[in-house]
């Protein structure tokens, strides 16, 4: 979509609520009414929103907070002109009661539209659908009814939607029983059929999603009923100012493509490196990387780097094409987001040379940024690491290796601390909250990967060039053995 049409469809939007805030300046002088939500929204500069710290909904990213509910509401809250407010709420009842009791506008943190909630709050029209799915070790029998479970070990998150359409299910099938439990995160009932603590658990759909390849053991046996709306919910009140102007951004969110556009972007995953991928890197080694490689040395040199590093994590970014552009904001052949360009004094992020110098200068800083304890290789996979997921949060893992007796200062420990990021019994106790910690573990592993192929292929071209001298055999000999340690791979260093 282009500027224009932006414009047109928000130019409307704004001036209704430049009015909007007039309307309410002159009722709060004259006192003939009392202000709308909404009206109170604008005159606040603020929209208060209960939400909750984790993998569906928001969490800090290396440049910002992000998340698909985040997006969705920054949009809002931009076209409304106000400041996003989020406000952590861990139980998904007392969030429910925060909007009821009017503490917060809306609650918007992935939640089910059920009978029981919608009792107690207005739910706006949904987003999203998400089925629940009932899961199993792959090493077991998979179930194929609900007559299977019978006597099986159950378990989901309390006062979940999940377990109250276990509620439902248990009229029609007395004798099924499961277990509830607190303070859990979808992601720890995966872990937990995936190891087989338990023999089944319930999670939505799109939490599967986003963890399956961290754990391959928690496969799907079948979907509990039809999908349900994800949704926000609203006071139920006579006041629908606010109400009615988020339904109308919905709505248009949803059939415009934002929405299918956010969902792709935080649902999409750091794929390790296939033999085809690797197969598909050389080839654009020949065909692509010579376009940039002079401007990569140059980089290289002014910032003491290795250019085949640089190389490699242009290729991990934007695989070499100096157009790439994600919904998130991240442009180039170096992805940089807009606030990283301009920290770097990058102008351009399109223009190629500034963005691989960007690049190069942003991978510096994030080196050079590393307590001095870190030395070697493991400064560069940390430095990789924090590239990729933000300072941060590497501190939080590090913080979180060393608890657990693990070295913070050797990539080797911090990549098995990492991953914990995403499990909420641990990441509500870190500074920097909720993080996908096995993107960096992949993100280092993939560019360390891509480096062996690029010190493969230089290897390859100095035989040639000492071929086109008609080197002797003896001094052919010494210059193979003088670069065998580029083929040496990397990921052992």
């Amino acid at each position: 979509m282009d500027v224009s049409k932006k414009r047109t469809i928000f130019s409307p939007l704004m001036h209704a609520v430049a009015c909007l805030m007039l309307i309410a300046c002159s009722a709060l002088l004259v006192g003939s009414k009392p202000p709308t939500t909404l009206e109170r929204v604008l005159a606040l500069g603020e929209l208060r929103v209960a939400s909750r710290n984790g993998p569906t909904t928001y969490y800090r990213g290396p440049y910002g907070y992000t998340g698909f509910e985040y997006q969705l509401l920054k949009g809002f809250a931009d076209e409304l002109g106000v400041e996003l407010v989020i406000e952590d709420q861990e139980d998904l009842e007392f969030m429910l009661h925060d909007v009821r009791d009017g503490r917060a506008h809306l609650a918007a943190a992935g939640l089910t539209v059920t009978e029981s909630r919608s009792r107690t709050v207005r739910f706006s029209t949904p987003y999203k659908e998400v089925s629940q799915i009932l899961l199993y070790n792959s090493r077991a029998e998979a179930p194929s009814s609900i007559e299977d479970l019978i006597g099986k070990d159950i378990l989901v998150i309390s006062k979940s939607a999940h377990a109250e359409r276990l509620r439902e299910l248990q009229r029609r099938y007395p004798t099924l029983t499961w277990r509830e439990q607190g303070n859990l995160e979808m992601i720890d009932l995966l872990e937990m059929v995936h190891s087989g603590t338990v023999d089944h658990a319930i999670v939505d759909s799109n939490a599967y999603q986003l963890n399956r390849h961290t754990f391959p053991r928690a496969w799907v046996a079948f979907e509990l009923g039809e999908p349900q709306p994800l949704a926000w919910a609203f006071p139920r009140s006579r006041d629908e100012s606010l109400y009615q102007i988020a339904q109308n951004y919905l709505e248009r969110s949803k059939n415009d493509g934002t929405v299918a556009r956010i969902s792709q972007s935080f649902y999409e995953h750091i794929d390790e490196v296939t033999t085809g991928g690797a197969l598909l890197f050389s080839y654009r080694v020949e065909h692509r990387l010579p376009r940039w490689k002079k401007q990569m040395q140059q980089a290289a040199e002014e910032f003491d780097l290795d250019w085949r590093l640089l190389a490699a994590i242009g290729y991990q970014e934007s695989h070499w094409d100096p157009n790439a552009r994600s919904y998130t904001g991240v442009r180039g052949l170096m992805m940089l987001t807009m606030a990283a360009a301009e920290d770097m004094g990058i102008s351009n992020r399109r223009d190629p040379a500034q963005s691989i110098y960007g690049g190069a200068k942003y991978f510096r800083s994030m080196y050079n940024r590393l307590p001095p304890g870190i030395e070697g290789a493991d400064r560069t996979w940390m430095a990789l690491a924090a590239y990729n997921v933000g300072l941060g949060h590497l501190e939080d893992a590090r913080r979180l290796t060393q608890g657990h007796g693990g070295d913070p200062n050797k990539w080797s420990d911090v990549r098995e601390y990492l991953p914990l990021l995403a499990k909420r019994q641990y990441y509500r106790h870190t500074r920097h909250g909720y993080a996908r910690g096995w993107e960096p573990v992949t993100y280092v592993r993939n560019i360390q990967n891509f480096y062996n192929i690029l010190a493969w292929h230089d290897q390859q071209e100095q035989r040639r060039a000492a071929a086109a001298e008609e080197e002797t055999p003896a001094q052919h000999q010494q210059r193979k053995v003088s670069h065998s340690a580029l083929a040496m791979p990397i990921s052992v260093l």
